[in-house]
Formats: structure tokens, sequence, C-alpha cells
């Protein structure tokens, strides 16, 4: 390795940084680490504590959910879909583990159960009606979120259901200074990354995100990749519900809907770096959007920002992180 490899290459008068440098998921954790310094710095100027063991913790634990369906939302865009029914099913998740638990202990694997087969179901009804009727997956999994929201709506006004104390450890214990559910967002991360990365699944996601109709004459079944896609973003969403219910301590009707998990999640996998196109982006990365989202919620909070301003300089964060990664495709057409 000499200076000239290390040296800033150009392309048509402009500077390109070296590849790791210009990854994605390298940028957003450099940006992530900026904002968390830069939030210290105000939070602390104002006479309040950022870096304390309890926000640390609560930054954590407000990631859990989020970061559970953000994950799920990216194995989905990979393959040139989405999923708008998420936040539907994260209500309803709550629910069937509520009131199949109902207080009692000896119903915790039956509640899991259930809510994992009916989040499964869930996920085969929008790869199939994406598939086979070839539906936009914009308007495919809107309309299954719809289904969800009127059944939600015709059987429930408020919370029910009661979950057992010991469930509820999955919500609120640590091991050391590390919240346990913090664990179980890492360790799904882990799971679909090896999937996406070390299967012959995840490689066919890359293929048919990158170029469908390539992967189907290359002899991908595209449909049932597809199809796969839409039940690991479910089974995530079913996930994430199984711990808001240990938060909650019951069912909640609007659980999932009330903080927006089908666009927030969304926003994380943009963020994050993986393209809505499909083809390219990863777990990593989205973690990474997630952790970032969730900062800038403990800063604002601390500092009594308005929800409305919140959400101007979340919309911001995004739409610059995008234009950063689209310059930088850019840049790397210009070298080729």
């Amino acid at each position: 390795m000499n200076a000239h490899t290390l040296a800033p290459r150009t392309a048509g008068g402009r500077t390109v940084l070296p590849s790791r440098l210009a990854d994605p998921t390298t940028v957003v954790y450099l940006a992530l680490v900026g904002v968390t310094l830069l939030g210290w710095i105000v939070v602390t100027a104002r006479g309040g504590e950022f870096l304390s063991l309890d926000n640390t913790v609560g930054i954590l634990q407000n990631s859990v959910v989020l970061g559970l369906v953000a994950v799920g939302q990216t194995v989905v865009i990979l393959t040139g879909s989405l999923d708008l029914s998420v936040a539907y099913l994260i209500s309803i998740a709550t629910l069937v583990a509520a009131e199949t638990m109902d207080g009692a202990d000896g119903n915790i694997l039956p509640a899991i159960a259930a809510v994992l087969a009916f989040s499964v179901a869930v996920g085969l009804a929008n790869g199939l009606v994406v598939t086979k009727l070839k539906v936009n997956a914009f308007i495919a999994t809107l309309g299954v979120g719809f289904i969800l929201r009127g059944w939600i709506e015709d059987n429930y006004s408020g919370p029910t259901g009661k979950v057992p104390e010991s469930f509820q450890r999955l919500g609120y214990d640590r091991m050391g200074p590390i919240p346990v559910s913090a664990l179980l967002l890492l360790a799904v991360g882990v799971a679909v990354w090896f999937v996406l990365r070390r299967t012959r699944l995840g490689y066919h996601m890359y293929a048919v995100g990158g170029d469908e109709q390539t992967a189907r004459l290359s002899g991908v079944r595209t449909h049932r990749v597809v199809i796969a896609a839409h039940v690991l973003c479910a089974v995530c969403a079913g996930l994430a519900g199984l711990f808001l219910a240990s938060r909650l301590g019951a069912g909640s009707p609007w659980a999932g809907t009330e903080a927006r998990y089908d666009l927030t999640s969304i926003a994380a996998v943009v963020l994050g770096g993986t393209l809505l196109a499909g083809g390219r982006g990863g777990v990593a990365g989205t973690i990474g959007g997630v952790l970032m989202l969730s900062v800038l919620d403990s800063v604002f909070n601390q500092l009594g920002v308005d929800p409305f301003f919140q959400n101007v300089v979340r919309g911001v964060v995004i739409i610059v992180a995008v234009a950063l990664y689209a310059r930088r495709g850019s840049n790397k057409g210009v070298m080729s």
C-alpha cells in the first residue's frame, strides 16, 4: 500500500472518496457518531445528561420495535417490494399475544406460536397478492393493511388481555447495562444478515431486486423469493408486536399505527443506505439508521422540541442522506 492508494481519487474534476468511506453503511455510522456527539453537547449545555446509563438504555429499548420492523422491511425492499401492512400487524400481534397469554405463564409459548403463525399467514397473503395477482406492492400491502385495520376496529375499542409478569421481563430486564430486548434485536439482525449474505435465498433476493427479469432468465424462481421476503418481514413485525406486548402488559389496538411503524421503518431502511428500487443495501446499515432516529428522538425529547419540528428534522435528515447516496452513485458511474 502506498500514498497513491490512500489518496482520494478524482473523476471529472471531483474528488471521490475511497470506497470504504463512501459505503452507505460506513456513512450512516459516522453520521450516528456525529449526531450523538452533537446531541450530547447540546443537551449538556442545557443542563441535561445525555450519555447517562438510563438514557442510553432508553435509546436502545426505544430502538427495538422499529429495529425489528426495519430489519424485515429491509428484506422486502431488497427484492424491490415493500410492506405497508406492518403497523396493523404489530397491533394485532399485541392483541393475539395478550389474549392468548391471559396472564398465565403456561400460555406464553402458545401465544408466541399463535403470533408467529398469524404473521406467516399475513406475509403469505402479501406475497401472493404481489406475485400471483401482480398487484403493485404499495397497493397490495396497503390493501392487506386496511383489511387488518377493519378487523381491529370491528372487534376492539381499547386495550385487552393481560401479559404475565414473567413475559414482561423481555421488555424491561437487563443483562448488566444491556437491555435483554436489545439482544433480541441483535439476534434477529444477525440471523437476517446471515440469510442475506450467506444463503442462496439471500443471493436470490439481491438478484431479484437488482433485475427481476434477468434473475428469472437465470433460473431464479422470483415469485418464491418475493413471497419468502414478505413472510420474513411479517415475522419480524410479529416479533415487534410480542415485544410491545411485553412492554405494555396488554394488547393495544393502535400500538403499531400510533408510531407509524410502516413509514418510519421504510425511512430507517432508506437512511441506512438500502435502495428503494432494490438490489443494494443490507441489515447493518438499517440498524444504523434506526439508532440515528432513536438518538434524534432522545435529543428532541430532552430539549422539549415541538413534534412538528421533530418531523421536519427527520425529513431533512432522510432527504440529505438519500441525496448523498445518489451523489455517491453518480460518482461511481463517472469512474466506471
